[in-house]
């Protein structure tokens, strides 16, 4: 994959290190710390925040994806003006969605009043929280189409994480009070967006000069109509990830929300190789529709796939492996262990994301972008029915499972368009050899539960650990991955040739 396979894991590893300051923060800062309804309160301003911005940038970063390639120019700083509409655009976006915002206080805070009234406390801290977040996706998205995501990758994954852990601790021994670690809240995203735009203009390829004569009419009439269906997509898109978390706050209150963040933090573990992997690869798979290139579309699609199916898995099983390890030595664990299915469902959600993500952008970038749109407003309409029948019955469970089956949905009905309008898939030979050994692995550790129940919970996880490191090292004899043992065989023997 060369460039991609190499910028991929150089952000996989930053991070990675982004995974551990996390994992520093969640384990011994908050749930130590913070009550559950504090970890809830950060977790929905975040939420609305990113909803917020998915909205507010008017479709911006997948148009930057789509139509860099039309503006690029090899050794020219301006771009063709490129840098400055996608600067310009989601401003507009904001500003609206900030007066709307504004109107609908009242009716919002109704809904919210009874059981997280601490929320409609910072309401209207999400706008400035919203746009740091909005021009830090925005500057972030202008690197990764010049190829260049890790230093982008480390100020979102690494050093926010800092801030927010800075801030936590801030308010962790009451240096500041609750409206001071919302204040720092905004500003640690203010301070990433700063570090992005630095980065941008330090590596000289951009420049805010706008070129008006570029822009024809037809690429204009393009992106108009490119932009409108984004903008549509949108409010179906990024409503569903948060349908589930707002349904636990009105309904159940911000401790559970607090506990369901903290579970979904530990399932998105499962899914952070393949940010790495689709934010380097979305370029060369819009590349690769422009150039109608159907080969080289279906071979990309099918690495990204297979390589993220694989680590995903391997990271799943690793999780549900050491799950008692895991509460154990959470501070108050026992408050957070009745998430376990919780853990179970996202993370299973987390790897079809993490499988069938590209397949999203296979579909946005070629002629039938459109039938995204109908397959968005499934996806969210079918949390909604989910969401609505399962959290009465089962809580947090319930909002769990209506995550899952609700992208089985969407992505069942992604990969029957691809296969019979793209005509292609992302499945290869690799996806069923890993399904094998995570079988394989599942009833290695059922026969040790069943043989041996007495076990310790430290020396069950050792065991099952032990056999779980067998089954990765069988995925590197059999090549389920040649390009991630290549990557293995370059880091055990530096000098071999690219």
């Amino acid at each position: 994959m060369g460039v991609i396979a190499r910028q991929s894991i150089k952000g996989t590893i930053v991070t990675y290190l982004g995974v551990f300051v996390g994992f520093l923060t969640t384990f011994f800062v908050l749930t130590r710390f913070l009550t559950a309804e504090e970890i809830g309160l950060a977790r929905v301003l975040i939420d609305t925040g990113t909803l917020f911005i998915g909205l507010a940038q008017l479709g911006t970063s997948s148009s930057i994806i789509r139509f860099f390639p039309y503006f690029k120019v090899q050794d020219d700083r301006s771009q063709n003006g490129f840098f400055f509409w996608t600067v310009i655009i989601p401003l507009f976006g904001f500003t609206l969605l900030a007066f709307i915002y504004w109107l609908l206080h009242d009716p919002i805070a109704d809904v919210f009043a009874e059981k997280s009234d601490l929320f409609v406390n910072y309401y209207y801290a999400v706008l400035p929280l919203a746009f740091f977040m909005l021009y830090q996706t925005i500057f972030e998205t202008n690197a990764n189409v010049l190829m260049r995501i890790v230093f982008p990758r480390a100020v979102r994954e690494l050093f926010l994480r800092l801030f927010l852990l800075a801030a936590y601790l801030l308010y962790a021994f009451r240096v500041v009070s609750m409206d001071g670690f919302v204040t720092l809240l905004c500003c640690a995203y203010g301070l990433a967006a700063l570090m992005n735009i630095i980065y941008l203009f330090a590596y000289g390829h951009i420049s805010l000069r706008p070129n008006f004569h570029f822009v024809t009419r037809d690429l204009a009439v393009k992106y108009l109509l490119y932009t409108i269906f984004q903008i549509t997509a949108a409010v179906a898109t990024v409503l569903a990830p948060f349908i589930s978390s707002y349904y636990i706050t009105a309904t159940m209150g911000l401790e559970f929300t607090g506990i369901f963040a903290i579970a979904t933090y530990i399932a998105t573990m499962v899914s952070i190789p393949n940010r790495s992997l689709n934010a380097i690869a979305n370029p060369q798979l819009a590349q690769t529709t422009k150039d109608n290139d159907r080969a080289g579309l279906s071979h990309l699609l099918k690495q990204v796939s297979n390589n993220s199916f694989l680590v995903g898995a391997f990271i799943l099983s690793l999780i549900l492996i050491n799950m008692d390890v895991i509460f154990l030595v959470l501070p108050n664990g026992d408050v957070y262990s009745v998430a376990r299915f919780v853990i179970l469902y996202l993370g299973l959600a987390q790897l079809a994301i993490a499988t069938f993500n590209a397949t999203i952008s296979v579909l946005n970038f070629s002629k039938f972008y459109f039938l995204s749109l109908l397959y968005s407003f499934v996806l969210t309409v079918s949390a909604i029915w989910f969401n609505n029948r399962f959290i009465p019955a089962w809580g947090m469970d319930g909002a769990a499972l209506a995550s899952l089956f609700s992208y089985l949905v969407y992505f069942a009905l992604m990969l029957l368009t691809l296969a019979l309008c793209i005509r292609t898939h992302p499945f290869c030979k690799g996806h069923l050899k890993t399904l094998f050994l995570m079988i394989l692995l599942f009833y290695v550790c059922l026969f040790i539960d069943m043989k041996f129940p007495a076990l310790g919970v430290w020396t069950r996880a050792g065991v099952m650990t032990f056999f779980w490191a067998m089954a990765l090292f069988a995925a590197y004899i059999w090549r389920v991955s040649p390009e991630l043992n290549e990557a293995v065989q370059k880091v055990i023997n530096p000098k071999l040739k690219r």
